[in-house]
C-alpha cells in the first residue's frame, strides 16, 4: 500500500507529472489533470482521511457504489459523472487521459470539487477518491 501522506501530483498547462513516495513508489497513483484552462502549476494528492469508525472492503465498496448510483440525478452531466467514476478508479495514466479529454477542471487539491466546461460544479466525497487510514482488512 502507498503511503498516501507523501504522494503529491504536479499539474502543470494541462499536463500532469507525478511523484510517488520517498522511496520512488508510484503504485496505484492516479493523475489528476485540470483540463486546458490552467495557467499555473498547482500540486495535488489524494485525501488522507479516517472514517468514524472502522469500515471493511465491502462497507466502503458499497459506500461508493451508493453514491455513483444516486449522485449525479441530482445535477451535472451524466457523461461528467461517468468520466469521473473512471478516473477514480483508473490507473495513473488512464486517470490522466480520462481527465484531460473529458475537459474536467480539478479545482481542489484533492480532486473533491471539479467543474466541466460549462462550470457545472461536481463535488466527491473522500471515500470515492481514497481508502481510510484505518479501514478493516
Amino acid at each position: 500500500q502507498t503511503d498516501r501522506k507523501s504522494v503529491d501530483y504536479i499539474v502543470e498547462m494541462g499536463c500532469c507529472f507525478s511523484r510517488g513516495d520517498q522511496e520512488g513508489n508510484n503504485e496505484g497513483l492516479i493523475s489528476l489533470g485540470i483540463g486546458y484552462n490552467s495557467s499555473k502549476t498547482k500540486t495535488y494528492h489524494r485525501p488522507v482521511w479516517s472514517s468514524d469508525e472502522t469500515i471493511t472492503r465491502e462497507r466502503l465498496q458499497k459506500m461508493r457504489d451508493e453514491f455513483w448510483d444516486t449522485h449525479p440525478c441530482y445535477g451535472g452531466d451524466k457523461i461528467i459523472w461517468d468520466a469521473l467514476k473512471a478516473a477514480c478508479t483508473a490507473d495513473f495514466e488512464m486517470a490522466k487521459v480520462i481527465i484531460e479529454s473529458a475537459g474536467i477542471i480539478v479545482a481542489s487539491k484533492d480532486m473533491s470539487i471539479c467543474y466541466d466546461e460549462k462550470g457545472a460544479k461536481y463535488e466527491l466525497p473522500q471515500y470515492v477518491l481514497s481508502d481510510p487510514q484505518n479501514l478493516k482488512r
